[in-house]
């Protein structure tokens, strides 16, 4: 009986097949030995499948078949481990109907024997061939719509009579495309109205009259395309025309009747899915004069206003809030043009409303004002902020492109905003030690405004932005630009010598003295106006040892006794007498009442120095300013106090120190205040202007 039944498998694959044989394990049948291996492999032509048939399976068996073992592997994964013993109807009804390759697949299989085994089994053999896979039986997406037909290594796919095979040789569709050109009405449907239309339709008919005319659509009542429970379109009509596109239709409910085209050129397009018993659509069309379309151009209302115009009529076109007329690609403020419709439907002249552009706006390229935002059209915004941490905005930070073309701000602002020196705020307070007359010693970024004026004249200046620095007239009086040395982020003279500090030397472009200001007077006894403002070549960087001071309120006085620091690098009190120091030196000291202030001391000319209301005295006891701390700042309030600290006074002059009558004049920096904005404002408005 067995050899029956492997005669009949042979012949009944041998009867199609041509690729066939036998696969089996080394020594089969009288067994194989231990450490036996065998790896074969076969692929199956194009449309067909490769199979295996085992009729004998004796193995050494082993938990996971972890010993002696036989792996097969369809296009190289595995499909099959076989070990033990299997009599030929358990292979045939459990093991061979999985070893199967895919179409046009590889078959492959290896046999793997170890070191020994307690007795010797006689291995397996097994019958290969391929057979021709039937994809219209066993292949569900063989692609076909309609028919299947398989054939030895392939099949194909055929039609109902009234359909045509598409372009992929898998869909069946109908002919359903028609040209209706130079038919002035007629009727248009969906394929077989009006019973159900086909599945895979796509349909294109063409309407085309002469020029002056359009074409006017009346869609039936009874309109049924398919439509998803959510509304959304299964198969679809469509209307293309040179004036744009309407649809997709679809659902129970048709398009509006009469539906104007405004064009003498329509594509009607129906589409729908392989599924579906829908019964369609069908639509009337006819001729109309041309008339001209309500909406003139995208953006922009019509006056008079009415659902259509005829050829001839003129109307006023207005672009919306924010946009302006494009004519022919130069934009204009203007929002209005007149127009007047032709006999082709169509508006002349007929220009574009574009979006009013700002533009990016214009602020200096200075590397501190930044903003952030690249869309510059009607409503767009743009954000301001200042990219150092040493500055603050001064103005709002958000602006918005409004419909004048301009940028203005969340509080009604044209003027772009401002960054403005932070000022009047060391980054660090440090406590010292040390003996200004009777004063202590600074640590680096302890007074960052200080400047130093080392030649001609020693003396001092306040940096009050990154531009500017304010000192007394008479230390840079009769002095040239370029004769003039300034330094700032330093303490002590003698690190200038040290190229590694961090000291900067800031160049000099212009000095202004006040205009009241007395020049040329050898034996000085009138200090009035004693104020002078330096302009630098470029701005000054900022840093921990290098800020600005805050000019003072101009509506606040100073209080008698109220106390502020003086600083200089003047002479000061040692063992050795006094001496200039090398180290920036401040000291605390008191407003004296102007009765005091009064009170002024003779000069070695033996004249009384002038004190007018342009300047204050202060001293403390012990503590003072000295020669050579002229041009520098008494700051309030006191360092030690919360900032900001403010500039109230400029070292001017005052009695001999060898006196020691502690008592300093100094210029009254409010009086000035607006002098110096002023100037300031104009020195940079010209160069803005290139003078």
């Amino acid at each position: 009986m067995l050899r029956i039944s492997l005669l009949f498998i042979l012949l009944s694959h041998s009867a199609h097949s041509t690729l066939l044989g036998w696969v089996e394990s080394p020594g089969y049948p009288k067994g194989y030995l231990p450490h036996a291996s065998l790896n074969w492999s076969r692929c199956a032509p194009k449309g067909h499948t490769l199979s295996i048939r085992l009729i004998h399976l004796d193995l050494e068996d082993s938990q996971d078949c972890e010993n002696d073992a036989v792996k097969v592997f369809s296009n190289g994964n595995l499909i099959s481990v076989l070990c033990g013993t299997k009599e030929f109807e358990e292979l045939q009804s459990s093991v061979n109907p999985s070893l199967l390759s895919s179409p046009g697949g590889c078959l492959s299989l290896s046999f793997q024997s170890d070191y020994s085994n307690t007795k010797r089994h006689t291995g397996f053999r097994g019958f290969y061939s391929d057979k021709d896979f039937d994809e219209c039986e066993d292949d569900p997406e063989n692609g076909c719509t309609q028919f299947c037909h398989n054939f030895i290594g392939g099949y194909h796919c055929s039609c109902h009579h009234g359909y045509h095979l598409d372009a992929d040789k898998h869909t069946c569709t109908v002919s359903c495309s028609e040209d209706l050109s130079g038919l002035n009405s007629g009727d248009v449907s969906s394929p077989s109205w009006p019973a159900p239309y086909a599945e895979n339709s796509n349909c294109l008919y063409n309407l085309s009259v002469r020029e002056h005319l359009q074409l006017e659509l009346h869609f039936s009542d009874d309109f049924d395309v398919e439509q998803s429970p959510d509304g959304q379109c299964i198969d679809t009509v469509m209307l293309e025309s040179p004036s744009g596109t309407l649809g997709p239709f679809c659902g129970k409910t048709p398009p509006p009747s009469p539906l104007f085209t405004h064009s003498h050129h329509v594509q009607i397009r129906f589409t729908s899915d392989g599924f579906g018993t829908n019964k369609g659509f069908s639509v009337h069309f006819k001729t109309t004069d041309k008339v001209c379309p309500a909406e003139v151009t995208p953006h922009s209302a019509a006056s008079p206003q009415q659902q259509e115009y005829s050829q001839g009529q003129t109307v006023t076109a207005t672009c919306e809030l924010g946009y302006v007329v494009n004519t022919h690609g130069t934009k204009t403020l203007s929002m209005q043009f007149e127009t007047t419709c032709q006999n082709t439907g169509i508006w002349t002249p007929s220009y574009i409303c574009e979006p009013v552009d700002c533009g990016l706006p214009g602020i200096q390229k200075d590397g501190v004002l930044e903003f952030v935002g690249s869309e510059t059209q009607y409503n767009n915004q743009i954000q301001f902020n200042c990219s150092s941490k040493y500055y603050k905005l001064d103005g709002d930070d958000t602006y918005t492109c409004n419909y004048n073309g301009e940028w203005v701000s969340s509080g009604g602002k044209t003027e772009l905003p401002k960054c403005v020196e932070v000022c009047g705020m060391p980054d660090k307070h440090t406590a010292s030690a040390g003996r200004i007359l009777g004063g202590q010693d600074a640590n680096l970024g302890e007074i960052p405004w200080h400047l130093l004026v080392k030649e001609p004249n020693r003396g001092g200046a306040s940096l009050i932005n990154d531009r500017w620095a304010v000192t007394a007239a008479h230390v840079v009086e009769n002095v040239q630009e370029n004769a003039l040395r300034i330094y700032g982020g330093v303490v002590n003279r003698d690190a200038l010598l040290d190229r590694s500090s961090n000291a900067a030397e800031l160049n000099i472009e212009k000095i202004i003295l006040h205009p009241g200001y007395v020049t040329g007077i050898e034996d000085r006894t009138n200090f009035d106006n004693d104020i002078a403002l330096i302009r630098f070549a470029s701005r000054v960087e900022f840093s921990p040892n290098l800020l600005p001071v805050c000019l003072p309120q101009t509506n606040r006085d100073l209080m008698e006794n109220e106390q502020g620091t003086v600083s200089g690098w003047g002479r000061t009190e040692g063992q050795r007498g006094f001496r200039t120091s090398s180290t920036l030196k401040y000291a605390d000291i008191g407003v004296y009442s102007l009765r005091e202030c009064q009170d002024t001391p003779i000069t070695p000319s033996n004249k009384n120095t002038v004190f007018t209301s342009n300047m204050f005295c202060a001293g403390a006891s012990g503590k003072d300013s000295c020669q050579k701390d002229s041009g520098g700042p008494l700051v309030m309030p006191v360092l030690s106090a919360e900032g900001p600290h403010y500039l109230a006074g400029i070292v001017s002059w005052g009695p001999p120190c060898q006196l020691k009558r502690f008592k300093g004049y100094y210029t009254k920096v409010k009086n000035y205040v607006d002098w110096i904005r002023e100037t300031m404002d104009a020195v940079e408005n010209l160069s803005l202007r290139g003078d």
